[in-house]
């Protein structure tokens, strides 16, 4: 292993970053199997943004496709922001990536989501919600940046 610091590079960051935003959102819905984040009949709030961006309910077809499509996309591209974000600021990358899920979870769905009126305010979610938030927010943290880790090596 060398131990020449390596030359920074923002789009090379991004690049594994998305790459491994993917992999984590793909981690975060396994999770999501063992720590489901809503209970049965809670709309999720990707599928209620876009209802609200199309200003009519989905068929069942479209709000699978909603949620999925967000889901994957946000993934992708906080991992993106992420990943060169860490090329400029590695200590950043703290916990593994764990401190990003987190942070990620504290800005999306415990300030702009209860402000958007997609969730309701944390106080008032249910504890396993907020929990199981945590838990695979976390879980998207440490996969992404696992193959953030590696593709950047890579490149």
């Amino acid at each position: 292993m060398s131990t020449t610091p390596r030359k920074r590079s923002i789009s090379k960051g991004l690049l594994a970053g998305l790459v491994g935003g993917l992999a984590g959102a793909g981690a975060k819905m396994i999770a999501e199997q063992i720590f489901p984040p809503r209970t049965q009949g809670q709309t999720p709030p990707p599928v209620l943004f876009a209802e609200n961006v199309t200003g009519r309910r989905l068929p069942e077809d479209e709000r699978q496709l909603a949620l999925q499509g967000i889901h994957w996309i946000f993934g992708a591209l906080a991992g993106a922001a992420y990943g060169a974000l860490v090329e400029m600021e590695p200590s950043l990358g703290a916990w593994h990536g764990a401190a990003f899920g987190i942070t990620l979870n504290r800005i999306t769905h415990e300030t702009i989501l209860p402000h958007l009126g997609l969730t309701a305010p944390p106080g008032s979610q249910p504890t396993q919600e907020r929990i199981s938030e945590w838990v695979t927010h976390a879980v998207y943290g440490v996969a992404t940046d696992s193959v953030r880790r590696a593709v950047r090596r890579a490149l």
